[in-house]
Formats: C-alpha cells, structure tokens, sequence
C-alpha cells in the first residue's frame, strides 16, 4: 500500500512540545495537532486527530514524558495509531535563534546543528530544548528532511538603526543586536494579510502578538522593519513571566545589593516576573481578568500601558499606521485587552467598535476608523510546514 507523504511539526518549548501532522502530497493540509505539557513534572497529552479519531485529552507518566525525546515518542505512538498509513516525509522545527546567520528555513544537517548549539546563549530558555526536539526527531525519523524554521529569520530585514545597540561596535559584530523574536507567527500573518486585505499589507502594519509569550512588529509591505523583542526573547512587552523591558541597572542593584547570582536574577527574569509576578497569582491572562483583585487588576494596566506605548512607538518608526492585527492567545481571544488597548487611540486612527470586538469578529474597527483593526488567528505550525514542503521539493 502506498503511504501518504506528510510533514510533522515540532515546537519544543521548555517544558512543552506542540506537534502537528500535515498531509504534504499536495498544498499542506492538517490532519492532528497536539501538545504535551508539563514534561517532566505533571505531564499531559491533549490531542485532535480531525476526522480520523475522536480527540485525546489524558494525564501521562512520569516514563512516558520524562523529558522531550519521551514525549516525542508518546506522540509519535498516538500518531502512527491513528494515522498507520503515513511516512514522514519532512520534520519541521521551530528554533527560536538563527543568530545572524540564518534568515531562510534549512535544512539540518551536522554542521548546521553545531552551529545552532553556539546561539543558546542568546536564547537560553529555548533553544536548548528545541534542539533537544531536533535530536530526537533526527533518531525517530533517520530518514526524513529535518528543516529549521527560525523565529528571528523574518526581522533580518531591519534597517541596521533598529538592530543596533549602542556599544562599542565590535559587539554587533559578534552579534550581540536585535533580533526580534515570534517570526513564524509574523509571518503567518504577513501572508494572511495579502490574501485576504492585499491592500492593508502593502500599507503600515501593526501586529501584536500576544500571549504568554508577547512582542510587536511593525510591518511596511509584509517586511518587518521594527520590532519590541531584541537580543533574547525578554526585552518588550511583559509577558506571562518574563519582565520585557527593564533598566539594566537593575541587574547591577540585585547582584550588588540583593546578592543574587546572575542565574538567580535569569530565573527571576524568566520565571517569576511578568504577570506573574506582578500580580502573585497567575501568569495566565482569563485568571487576571476574572480575579479582580487589586493585584490582578495593576498587572492587566502594566500590561496594556506598554502595548499602548509600544504601539505609539512602533507607528513613529512606521511614519504612520494603516492597521492594527492582534493575534495569539490574548490578542486572539480577550475582549477586554484588545478593548483597553484601542481605548482613546483616534489620535493615531483607531477606532474600534465595541460589538464587532465583542463578537470577535475579524474586523474590530468601525467604518470611520481611518486605520484597520483586525482579528487574525495565527498559525506558526502551517509555515513551518509549508517550509519544509519546499525545502522537500527543491531536494527533489
């Protein structure tokens, strides 16, 4: 029996691994998606299999997802089930640094992973464990083109102004520089935007992706030309427990008068700040929102204050704005954040109205808004597989 070419999809995150299986044998067509979480401690497999089983939703052992090349295989185990009859063709991996290297999905090969290894440094909490993905996918699939997708690729197109810091220069050269991060996102978006709005993707674009992770892009004609994420992927926004942008002097005052170490100040940093932090309860957006503590409350102002801040900035670096896009799990999903942030915002040509948010609708804005404001659900794992289908092609 001739079996279905697909591409799998793989997005190692620090304790999580999001997959999805991609019919390739012809444009790419999902067939599951899924994620396990809390490897290593609680963990947990949510599944949906589309037509070919009924969803999965089940708590997993210890052995069974120990750590990512565990959870991989208890994946896989689920797929090759329910999908018997599929060979994979392709595995497509999100890895968070390309460092300046990297601007295009590649193939991945000895030399490409070692060279991938030096760049953990610049994103310490995530490209180790993508990597960990990358190897234990090579040893399931020996076979199969592994392809690297990089979140930072689609900023290369910054003008050197918003790339550089102020340092002596031989530090660029040895890249330390702003890179920008949530690229497969941005450009998911890029390419929605000239399907179904050409005119407002060839204009001014804001995208906000917000989520537990969170940054804006500023976009003219689809490119990236600023971004809220620099160096690593802590600078910007706050995030669900990640400070965004702090005075380095800070750093200095915790290691200097606090005593703490510098991976102490990094685990702060990382883990415990954010919303988190902020509020001492959660880092998750739906539990602020319903908490309505005086806690809750001042980490949801923060949080919106410097997406507004970061929304005025961003349309200066832009010479105006033709469109506002939010998507991510807060962007695509709260009603209130997208609300609170467009409150006040007809200075800048925002207006927004109340029932199409309410209803979350794709276009949020009122027809006498002179710029745009869009819903656009993101889709990071359909680019990574639209890459690697290329790359499998090309190879041909």
């Amino acid at each position: 029996m001739t079996k279905t070419p697909v591409a799998l999809t793989l997005n190692a995150g620090s304790s999580s691994l999001k997959f999805a299986l991609y019919d390739i044998s012809g444009t790419p067509v999902e067939l599951a998606s899924g994620l396990v979480d809390s490897i290593g401690s609680t963990p947990r497999l949510k599944a949906d299999f589309g037509a070919a089983a009924p969803s999965l939703k089940r708590d997993l052992t210890a052995a069974e997802a120990r750590d990512h090349v565990s959870a991989l295989n208890t994946a896989l185990s689920e797929l090759r089930q329910k999908f018997p009859n599929a060979k994979a063709s392709v595995v497509g991996h999100r890895v968070v640094h390309g460092g300046p290297v990297y601007a295009e999905p590649v193939e991945i090969t000895a030399e490409v992973l070692e060279e991938l290894r030096r760049f953990s440094p610049f994103a310490p909490i995530h490209q180790p464990h993508n990597l960990a993905g990358v190897e234990a996918a090579m040893a399931a699939f020996p076979d199969a083109l592994q392809v690297a997708c990089f979140d930072t690729a689609f900023h290369r197109s910054h003008p050197k102004v918003n790339d550089v810091f102020a340092l002596p220069r031989e530090y660029y050269d040895k890249g330390v520089r702003r890179y920008g991060f949530h690229g497969l996102s941005y450009d998911y978006i890029s390419g929605e935007l000239k399907r179904l709005a050409p005119l407002v993707h060839d204009g001014r674009v804001i995208v906000a992706h917000l989520g537990n992770g969170a940054s804006m892009c500023g976009m003219i004609g689809g490119h990236s030309i600023a971004s809220t994420m620099g160096f690593t992927a802590l600078d910007g926004l706050p995030m669900g427990t990640r400070t965004g942008q702090i005075d380095p002097g800070v750093i200095f005052y915790l290691v200097q008068q606090e005593g703490m170490s510098i991976d102490e100040v990094r685990q702060l940093f990382y883990s415990k700040s954010g919303l988190l932090g902020l509020s001492g309860l959660s880092n998750d957006m739906r539990t602020l929102e319903a908490a309505g503590t005086v806690e809750a409350n001042e980490a949801i102002d923060y949080f919106v204050f410097r997406i507004r801040r970061e929304l005025g900035g961003l349309a200066a670096a832009l010479g105006g704005l033709d469109a506002l896009v939010f998507c991510g799990g807060i962007g695509e999903n709260s009603r209130l954040i997208r609300e609170r942030v467009c409150e006040g915002m007809g200075w800048i040509g925002l207006e927004l109205d109340r029932e199409r948010n309410a209803r979350n609708d794709t276009l949020i804005s009122t027809e006498m808004s002179r710029a745009r404001i869009l819903v656009v659900p993101t889709n990071e794992e359909l680019v990574i597989a639209r890459a690697g289908t290329r790359l499998l092609e090309s190879a041909a």
